[in-house]
C-alpha cells in the first residue's frame, strides 16, 4: 500500500504541487516563529546576564515601598574594600541622563536614557567600560558616550555634547567613547558617564552611591567573602552574587522576550487554517477525478479500509514532504528576521532549533494534510464500486434544508448572538470579550459552511456586471463559479478569514488612532505642550520660569498636587494660571464660568460631577496633610476621561501652593505671538534652557508620538496576515487549475465552437475574481462586525471612543484580494487557453 500510494504521489506530482507549497508555507511560518522566538529569547537572556562577569558581589541598600530610594555612603565603599578577599569595591551612581544628537533630537528609547559614574580602579580603568576611543571622564566637565548613542549622534571625542538631567542641562565635552553590557546599558537606550563627584551631584548627593559592586581577588571562594561582607554591610543592605544577578537578569529577558513569538505563532495557526481549505480542496477534487480509479481497486479485491489507508498514506507523504521543505525554509525566515532585527537593535545570537521544534512542524504539517483529506476521502469510499465505475461522483450542490446548512445556519445565528450580547450587555470587559471571541469563532465556522449558499446568490448580483463587461465570458465565468457550489465556497472562505481579521484589524485600528487624535490634540489650543520624557527629570513650577523672558507668550503649568480630599472624595487638583488657561486649552464650559478660577474657585470635569453628585456653586470641605478648608465649584466643563491635558479638576496656582509648596508640573501649554513655526518652536526651546530631558512637541509632533504605536503594531499585524492571503491565493490558482483539468474536454469543445484563447483567458479570470470578489465580501462584512462588538467593550472603560469604519484601507484590502485572485488566475489560464482541442474533444 506505501508502494501504491508513493506511486499515486508521483503520478499526481504536478496537481499536489500547491498542496505541498501551502502547507510548506504554514509550516515555515510555525518554524519560522519559533526559531526565531527561541533564538530571540537566548540573544536577550545572553545580553541580560552579559557584564557580571566581573562582578563578584553586589551591595544595595533595602528599598521601602513608597519612600524614596535609599542609597549607601562612601564609608560602607571604604570598609567593603578592607574586607580579606575583596580586591575592589566600586560604588556606583545612576540616574536619568538625557542627550540630543547634532539637530536636537532625542537619543535612546523612553526609560533607557540613563547616566552613571565613571569609577576606575588602582590601573585607571572600570572594568565595567571598555574605551573604543578616549578615555573616561576625570572632571566635571567632560563625559564619555556609549558607542551607539555616539554613532546615532554623529559625535566624536572632542565634541561638544549637550546633556539633560533633573536638575537642568549643560553642555559637556565629549571625552571619550566606550562599550559596555546589558548590566549597564539596555537595548537601544543611552548612558553617559560622568567623573564619581559629577554623577554624584546630579544624581544623589555627595559622597552617596546607588550600590557597590565588589570584585574578588584571585583564588577567593565566593561562597566565603559573601558570608565576610553580609557580615560587614549595614542591616538594611543586601549582598548577591553576580552569578546570581546573572540568572534573574537571564530569567526576567527571557520571560518578556517571547510576546512577538506568541504572536507570530497565533497568526500562524491562521496561515494554517487558511490552508487546511486549499488542501481539502485539493483532495476533494484528486479523489473525485480517481472515482473510477478507487472503484476498480475496490472490484479487483482491494478492502475499503485499504483503499483509505493508501489515501491517507498520500496525504502523509504530501505532508512529510512539505514539512521538511518548510523546517528548511522557515530556520531561513529566522536567519532574515534575526538579521532584521540586528539592523533594529534588537539582540542577536546564533540561530536556535530545538529538537522539539522540529517536532511540532512535523507534527503540524503531517497532520493538517491528513486531517484536511479526511472528509474527502470518507465521502469517497461511501460510494459503492459499481455506481462509481458507471460515472465520476457529481458535485453535491448546496441546499437550503442541507444537513449542512442547518448547522451553519445555527452556529452563524447563535455565534452572531453572542457576539452582540458581548457587545452591548455584558458588564465585565475581559468576559465580554471572552463571549465575543467565542461568538466570531463560531461565527466565522458557521459562515464557512453557508458561503457555498452564498455563491449562488452573489453571483446572480454580479453576474448584470460581467455581462456587460464581456456578454459571452461574463456568462460562462457565472455558471462556472456555480457549477460546484461547495469547492467554491471552500475556495472562498480562505479568503474570508484572512481579510475578516485584516478588516477588524484596520477597524480597530482607525477608531483608536481617531479617539488618540481626539484624547490629545482636541484639547489643546495652545501650540505647544511641553513635557518630560518618559523616565525623565520630574518638572516643577519653576521648569516654565524662563518662559517668562519670551516676548509675547502666554503659557501656563499644568501643577498636579496630590493627596486631597474633596466632599470625603479622593482628588488630585491640577494648578493653572487662572488668567491664561482658557486661551491655552479648550474648556467645553457646560455650567458656571471659567473665569471663577480667578476668584480661587474650582472647575470640575463633568464625569467627576455626576459620579460625586456636586453642581456648580456648591461649597465643599477641603482637606490635605491635616490643613482644612473650603472650595467652591464655579464651573462644570465637559472633559474625556483619558485626556491628555484636561484635569478631572483645575484649580489656581494660589490655591494648590496654599496646600502643597512642591506641586508636579506635569506638562506646561505655551503659545507664542506669532503662532507654531520653526523659529518660534526654536525660540521656546532656547527659553527652556536648550535641555534634551525637555520635549517640546506641536500638535503634529503629538499626534505622531501617540499613535505611531498603533500603526506599527498593525503594519507587523497586516505583515502576518498577509501569509494567510498568499496561502488564499494559492487555493483560488489550484482550484482554477483542477477544475481546468476536469473541463479539459468542455474547453476543447468552447474553442472549437470558435473561442480563441484570449477568451478562455478571459473567462477563467473572471471566474477568479468571482471568488476573489466573494470571499473578499463575506470577510470585510464579518471584519466589521467583530470590530464593532471589539471596540464596543472599550466604550466605558475608554470614554469617547467611537466607531470608526475606514473605508479607503478596507476598500484597499478588498483591490488587494482581487488582485491576488488574478494573479493567481494567470497559470490556470494559461493552461486553458493551450488546451489541445482535438486531444481535448477526443478524450471520453
Amino acid at each position: 500500500m506505501f508502494r501504491t500510494a508513493l506511486r499515486n504521489v508521483l503520478a499526481h506530482k504536478a496537481r499536489l504541487l500547491m498542496t505541498v507549497f501551502a502547507v510548506m508555507l504554514g509550516v515555515t511560518f510555525v518554524t519560522g516563529s519559533l526559531v526565531y522566538g527561541d533564538s530571540q529569547q537566548q540573544a536577550a537572556a545572553d545580553r541580560a546576564s552579559a557584564g557580571y562577569d566581573h562582578v563578584s558581589l553586589n551591595i544595595s541598600p533595602n528599598n521601602v515601598p513608597g519612600a524614596p530610594p535609599a542609597t549607601l555612603d562612601a564609608h560602607t565603599a571604604a570598609a567593603l574594600a578592607e574586607v580579606p578577599g575583596v580586591a575592589a569595591a566600586a560604588g556606583r551612581v545612576d540616574g536619568f541622563a538625557a542627550v540630543a544628537d547634532q539637530e536636537g533630537r532625542l537619543l535612546g528609547n523612553g526609560d533607557f536614557r540613563k547616566g552613571g559614574n565613571f569609577a576606575p580602579g588602582k590601573d585607571g580603568a572600570d572594568p565595567a567600560y571598555r574605551f573604543t576611543e578616549g578615555s573616561g571622564p576625570t572632571d566635571g566637565h567632560s563625559v564619555a558616550l556609549d558607542e551607539a548613542a555616539a554613532a546615532k549622534g554623529g559625535y566624536h571625542v572632542g565634541d561638544t555634547v549637550r546633556v539633560g538631567t533633573s536638575t537642568g542641562a549643560a553642555s559637556y565635552r565629549l571625552g571619550g567613547i566606550f562599550r559596555t553590557d546589558a548590566s549597564k546599558l539596555s537595548l537601544g537606550g543611552s548612558l553617559v558617564l560622568f567623573d564619581n563627584a559629577t554623577a554624584q551631584q546630579l544624581f544623589l548627593q555627595p559622597g552617596r552611591y546607588t550600590d557597590i559592586e565588589i570584585t574578588a581577588a584571585p583564588g577567593t571562594d565566593v561562597t566565603q567573602l559573601l558570608a565576610r561582607v553580609e557580615a560587614a554591610i549595614p542591616k538594611d543592605t543586601s549582598a548577591v552574587t553576580g552569578a546570581r544577578l546573572a540568572q534573574i537578569q537571564a530569567n526576567l529577558a527571557s520571560s518578556g522576550s517571547d510576546t512577538m513569538s506568541q504572536i507570530m505563532v497565533g497568526f500562524a495557526a491562521v496561515a494554517l487554517f487558511v490552508a487546511t481549505f486549499l488542501i481539502s480542496n485539493t483532495f476533494t477534487m484528486l479523489v473525485s477525478r480517481r472515482t473510477r480509479e478507487l472503484a476498480l481497486m475496490r472490484a479487483v479485491g482491494a478492502t475499503r479500509k485499504q483503499v483509505r489507508r493508501i489515501l491517507l498514506t498520500e496525504s502523509v507523504l504530501v505532508g512529510l514532504i512539505a514539512s521538511v521543505a518548510g523546517i528548511l525554509a522557515g530556520t531561513g525566515v529566522a536567519a532574515l528576521l534575526q538579521a532584521l532585527s540586528s539592523a533594529a537593535d534588537s539582540p542577536t545570537a546564533p540561530l536556535v532549533l530545538s529538537p522539539s521544534t522540529v517536532i511540532i512542524a512535523l507534527v503540524v504539517g503531517t497532520a493538517l494534510p491528513v486531517i484536511a483529506a479526511w472528509v474527502p476521502v470518507r465521502r469517497a469510499m461511501a460510494i459503492p464500486p459499481v455506481a462509481a465505475l458507471g460515472a465520476a461522483e457529481p458535485a453535491a450542490p448546496a441546499r437550503a434544508g442541507s444537513v449542512r446548512t442547518g448547522i451553519s445556519a445555527a452556529l452563524v445565528l447563535t455565534g452572531s448572538a453572542g457576539v452582540v450580547y458581548g457587545a452591548l450587555t455584558a458588564s465585565d470587559a475581559t468576559d465580554a470579550r471572552t463571549v465575543i471571541g467565542l461568538g466570531a469563532t463560531l461565527t466565522l465556522t458557521g459562515m464557512i459552511g453557508l458561503i457555498p449558499l452564498l455563491s449562488r446568490p452573489f453571483t446572480a448580483l454580479l453576474r448584470p456586471l460581467l455581462m456587460r463587461l464581456s456578454p459571452v465570458h461574463g456568462d460562462l465565468a457565472a455558471r462556472n463559479t456555480v457549477r460546484d457550489p461547495r469547492r467554491t465556497g471552500a475556495t472562498a472562505a480562505a479568503l474570508a478569514i484572512a481579510l475578516a481579521l485584516a478588516s477588524g484589524l484596520s477597524v480597530l485600528g482607525a477608531s483608536a488612532t481617531r479617539y488618540l487624535d481626539g484624547a490629545t490634540t482636541r484639547d489643546i489650543t495652545a501650540d505647544y505642550l511641553v513635557q518630560a520624557p518618559s523616565g525623565g527629570q520630574r518638572m516643577t513650577p519653576a521648569t516654565a520660569e524662563p518662559l517668562k523672558k519670551l516676548p509675547g507668550a502666554t503659557y501656563s503649568p499644568l501643577n498636579q498636587s496630590t493627596e486631597y480630599r474633596i466632599g470625603g472624595v479622593s482628588c488630585v487638583l491640577t494648578g493653572v494660571d487662572p488668567a491664561a488657561i482658557g486661551r491655552l486649552l479648550r474648556y467645553e464650559v457646560t455650567g458656571g464660568s471659567l473665569d471663577s478660577l480667578g476668584r480661587g474657585e474650582i472647575a470640575v470635569a463633568d464625569y467627576k460631577a455626576r459620579a460625586n453628585g456636586w453642581k456648580v456653586g456648591q461649597s465643599l470641605p477641603l482637606e490635605r496633610r491635616g490643613k482644612q478648608g473650603e472650595v467652591t465649584i464655579g464651573a462644570i466643563y465637559h472633559a474625556e476621561q483619558q485626556s491628555k491635558v484636561l484635569p478631572s479638576i483645575t484649580a489656581p496656582d494660589s490655591l494648590v501652593t496654599r496646600y502643597d509648596s512642591t506641586p508636579y508640573t506635569d506638562a506646561i501649554v505655551v503659545a507664542t505671538a506669532g503662532g507654531p513655526g520653526r523659529a518660534q518652536l526654536a525660540s521656546v526651546v532656547n527659553a527652556l534652557g536648550d535641555n534634551p530631558a525637555l520635549s517640546v512637541l506641536d500638535k503634529e509632533a503629538i499626534r505622531t508620538e501617540d499613535s505611531s504605536g498603533i500603526g506599527d503594531q498593525l503594519n507587523v499585524f497586516y505583515a502576518l496576515l498577509s501569509m494567510a492571503l498568499v496561502i488564499a491565493a494559492l487555493g483560488i490558482a489550484n482550484t482554477l487549475a483542477m477544475s481546468v483539468l476536469e473541463r479539459r474536454k468542455e474547453i476543447g469543445t468552447l474553442r472549437a465552437l470558435g473561442l480563441d484563447r484570449a477568451g478562455v483567458t478571459r473567462m477563467i479570470r473572471m471566474e477568479a475574481l468571482l471568488v476573489g470578489a466573494l470571499g473578499a465580501a463575506v470577510g470585510t462584512v464579518m471584519g466589521i462586525f467583530m470590530g464593532w462588538a471589539l471596540g464596543n467593550t472599550l466604550q466605558e472603560s475608554v470614554a469617547g471612543y467611537a466607531l470608526v469604519i475606514p473605508w479607503g484601507r478596507l476598500a484597499l484590502g478588498i483591490l488587494l484580494a482581487m488582485a491576488g485572485a488574478l494573479l493567481a488566475s494567470l497559470w490556470p489560464a494559461r493552461r486553458a487557453a493551450r488546451v489541445d482541442i482535438p486531444a481535448a474533444t477526443a478524450a471520453h
